[in-house]
């Protein structure tokens, strides 16, 4: 399965952007996909997971109420929107899939290659 993550950008506080990630290869509709963040000198944190059917979401607390996780398995697409971003926003974005479900990155067995996200003040 390979993994594209777009969407990302420059954006002011309290703006918003919508990160999307398009799955290929062996794809299948029955992974769980989560996306994860990592900022400079940090290490990688869990932002938002989505069930294959997309019935059930989970959240980091410090994105919750802001961001939305949600999925269209007919475009193997999983997509965050993000609103009300702050600077503390600001990592690389990376997007992953789990055969199972997981909110930890050593769960997830695939993972795209990152988008920048840079909110400033």
């Amino acid at each position: 399965v390979q993994l594209q993550a777009s969407g990302g950008g420059l954006v002011q506080a309290g703006g918003s952007l919508r990160l999307s990630c398009a799955a290929s290869g062996r794809t299948s509709s029955t992974y769980t996909m989560g996306w994860f963040r990592q900022a400079p000198g940090k290490e990688r944190e869990f932002v938002a997971a989505i069930t294959w059917s997309g019935g059930s979401t989970f959240y980091a607390d410090s994105v919750k109420g802001r961001f939305t996780i949600s999925r269209d398995n007919t475009k193997n697409t999983v997509y965050l929107q993000m609103n009300s971003l702050k600077p503390e926003d600001t990592a690389v974005y990376y997007c992953a899939a789990a055969r199972g479900w997981a909110t930890l990155d050593r769960g997830y067995d695939f993972w795209g290659q990152g988008t920048q996200v840079t909110v400033s003040s």
